[in-house]
């Protein structure tokens, strides 16, 4: 008798998109990672202020030297495709109108943990790394933090700094940019 292992169904972009359409609820907050369709936590109040403080800085600060998104997806394989809270982006063309930013159009990243600390760190983080993102920002809400990951490396990243209030973030690729650290974050 030949015992057959269950396997995973994993799921590719093109897979996902048409699995949220047709299944889920637009409001639903998934992502694809590594073939599996993820669920996300609902935002809190804490989170989405955190996101608007930093979306604000940047925006205001890069002009036209990069494009602010928030909270929309990126493309990094044909089976991952996260949600970052914040993707500092190259200028492109057509504003990414046409096409979701990839790897190599990525300036920084950012997460705001909450309630995902550990996913984030376990699973997102490794993820950029193998990809090749330059650099990502981890904010630590809950120990009022700010983890800084550069120089990626396929098992993680080589540099890890931390920041705290009264210091100031400076993205490595947009050094003009200079955001102080505050309790507000």
């Amino acid at each position: 008798m030949n015992v057959i292992a269950p396997q995973k169904h994993l799921f590719n972009v093109a897979d996902f998109y048409q699995l949220t359409t047709q299944f889920f609820q637009t409001d639903c907050h998934l992502e694809l990672i590594e073939g599996e369709v993820i669920d996300r936590a609902p935002i809190g109040n804490q989170h989405a202020f955190c996101v608007d403080r930093l979306a604000y800085f940047l925006i205001t600060q890069v002009q036209e030297s990069a494009v602010v998104r928030i909270q929309g997806p990126i493309q990094l394989s044909d089976f991952s495709e996260p949600q970052p809270d914040l993707a500092l982006l190259r200028p492109h063309p057509t504003d990414y109108r046409q096409t979701i930013p990839t790897a190599l159009d990525i300036l920084l990243l950012v997460e705001v943990s909450h309630s995902s600390l550990q996913y984030d760190k376990e699973i997102k983080l490794p993820l950029y790394a193998r990809h090749g993102i330059k650099e990502v920002w981890i904010v630590d809400v809950e120990n009022n933090q700010i983890e800084i990951y550069t120089l990626p490396q396929t098992q993680g990243y080589l540099n890890q700094s931390y920041l705290r209030r009264g210091q100031y973030l400076v993205p490595t690729q947009l050094t003009p940019v200079k955001i102080p650290v505050s309790a507000r974050f």
